[in-house]
Order: structure tokens, then C-alpha cells, then sequence
């Protein structure tokens, strides 16, 4: 264990945070009570006098930064300036000691965040890719979750004092799986939303209210966990019969066609085009691991079939 394992008591490490923006001001805000000190950095001097009001030092650089902190998070922009940040003239490795640990909880490239690892540990330094996830609310709140790539040794230095504005801290796997999973986390995220956009106006052309919609939405989804709920197995191979999951997801496989057929047949007679309605019904059995097999097709009707029938018999 590195000199930047949290330790008991007084001697806990002293921290630094760089980049004091909508994220990162909130996040660094949880730790001026940390026992072993804050120091922080912004390249707005105005947002450093709530922090070194409060009892943090205020530092000119990031290199003033790592000049008095063992644990270091950065919350800047992008990858350009997470280079900087890190390696630039005023940037921490020109001045960090060994076992200092840097966290970059900006979403960069992962591949930028193993080629800084790099160059960290040849200083004896080292780096984390700590991406986080929950939004301004969740920092707000002290409820974000982060997803932690790197060492072993890094994980448990950085884990206690992460723990202040995170409510969920998870060790993703070596430096870049942070990253990696963020970047799942948020397709997941961003492709919902265009599939939002695509049930609003559905629901539009029907002449639904949306915001009566969004509220529908919001509600069920914290009931039963959206689009997370399914994401409890540890593998996305095809789920043989033996398997619990088998009866569980062909049943969310059977409702899932059949809602989907039933939308694009509303979306037909609204002459609405629906397309990533059409690619999750062509999609949806194989991607939950139990497609169709030749008997679920002969015991069950097709969803356009189904859908037909319900149209005729309305």
C-alpha cells in the first residue's frame, strides 16, 4: 500500500481538486470537511473564493495542486485538456510525488486515458479513469456513481474519499474500463432519447398530451428500473432453457413484440414512419439471448399478426 491509501484518523491524504465547473464545484464542495484537507484549482479566480472561504487553499496551477495533494481529481473540459492538466508545463507531473494518485473524472477517449497512465507510472504515479454518472442533480445531491479504471491499489486509495460524492463506487477493471463503461452507460442513455423522441411523436400524431406522457414515464420507470432492469446477467450469450432467466426474459421478449407491433401498427394508420420501433421488434428476442426458436413461432402468433387481429376485432 502507496503513502496515498487513506490512512486512520488525522493522517488521512490531502486532496486537490482541478475544474470547478457545473460538475466538479458540487463534487469538491462534499469534501471541505475531508480531514486531511482541499486544495483547489480553477482557471476562473471567482470560483475558487466559495472553496478558500470555506477553509480550502487556493492554487494558481494544477502543479501548485499536486504540490500539496496525494489524491487528485480533475474535472475539465476534454481530452486536450486533460493532457494539459496532466502533462503540460504547470501541469501535475511536474511537480507530483510518487504515489500520488490522479483521477480523471472527465469522459475522454480511453485511449488517451491508458497512454496518461502511462506516462504517470514512469513518474511513479498513479492515474485512474473515474468517468462518473448522475448529472448536476446527482453531484448535488452526493449521488453519482463512478466507475473506477485502474489499479488495485489506486481503487482502494481513491474508494473513501470518492465515497463523499458518489453513492455508488465501482471498480470497472484496469485503466480505461472506467471510461469504457461510461461510454456503454451513455449509449444506453443517448439512443433512449432518440427513442424518446420517436414515442413523443407517436404519441403526438395520436393527439396525446406529452407532458402527460413524461410523467407516465418517469413514474413507471422508478418503479420497475427502465431499461437497467434487465441488466442482471453476466453475459449477453443465448440463455438456454435450463437457465431461470429463459421463462423470465422470453416473457419480456413476448411483451415487448407484441408492444412494439402493436406501436408501429398505430404508427401505420398515423402514416408515421417508426423506424427504431421496426430495428427493436426485428432485434429484441436475439439481443435479450432468446430469440424465436421454431416453436415459440408455431405455439405463439407473430406480433404483425397479433397486431392485425387486435385492429380487426376493436
Amino acid at each position: 500500500m502507496t503513502d496515498s491509501a487513506p490512512k486512520a484518523g488525522p493522517s488521512k491524504p490531502r486532496l486537490g481538486y482541478i475544474g470547478l465547473g457545473n460538475m466538479g464545484a458540487p463534487m469538491a464542495t462534499r469534501l471541505l470537511d475531508w480531514p486531511g484537507g482541499l486544495a483547489v484549482c480553477d482557471a476562473r479566480a471567482e470560483a475558487l473564493e466559495p472553496f478558500t472561504s470555506a477553509g480550502a487553499s487556493g492554487a494558481s496551477t494544477p502543479a501548485d495542486v499536486a504540490a500539496q495533494a496525494r489524491i487528485i481529481s480533475v474535472t475539465v473540459l476534454d481530452d486536450a485538456q486533460v493532457r494539459e492538466v496532466v502533462g503540460g508545463p504547470h501541469g501535475i507531473l511536474s511537480t507530483a510525488q510518487p504515489g500520488t494518485v490522479v483521477a480523471i473524472h472527465s469522459t475522454i477517449s480511453d485511449t488517451t486515458a491508458v497512454e496518461l497512465a502511462g506516462i504517470c507510472r514512469q513518474r511513479g504515479v498513479l492515474l485512474v479513469d473515474a468517468p462518473i454518472s448522475g448529472g448536476a442533480g446527482g453531484a448535488a445531491q452526493g449521488r453519482l456513481a463512478v466507475m473506477i479504471g485502474g489499479s488495485d491499489e489506486a481503487f482502494e486509495a481513491v474508494r473513501e474519499p470518492f465515497g463523499s460524492w458518489a453513492e455508488l463506487v465501482v471498480h470497472a477493471g484496469d485503466v480505461g474500463a472506467g471510461t469504457r463503461m461510461k461510454l456503454a452507460r451513455n449509449l444506453l442513455h443517448f439512443v433512449s432519447f432518440t427513442a424518446t423522441t420517436e414515442a413523443a411523436r407517436l404519441a403526438e400524431a395520436a393527439g396525446l398530451d406529452l407532458r402527460t406522457l413524461g410523467k407516465v414515464v418517469r413514474h413507471t420507470d422508478a418503479i420497475t428500473g427502465g431499461a437497467g432492469a434487465i441488466m442482471l446477467r453476466d453475459t449477453t450469450a443465448p440463455v438456454s432453457e435450463d437457465d431461470p432467466w429463459f421463462s423470465i426474459l422470453r416473457h419480456v421478449r413476448n411483451l415487448g413484440e407484441k408492444d412494439l407491433a402493436l406501436a408501429i401498427d398505430l404508427g401505420d394508420r398515423l402514416d408515421l414512419d417508426l423506424p427504431l420501433a421496426h430495428l427493436a421488434l426485428a432485434g429484441l428476442g436475439a439481443g435479450l439471448g432468446v430469440e424465436n426458436d421454431r416453436e415459440d413461432r408455431l405455439a405463439e402468433p407473430s406480433p404483425a399478426s397479433t397486431a392485425s387481429t387486435t385492429r380487426e376485432h376493436a
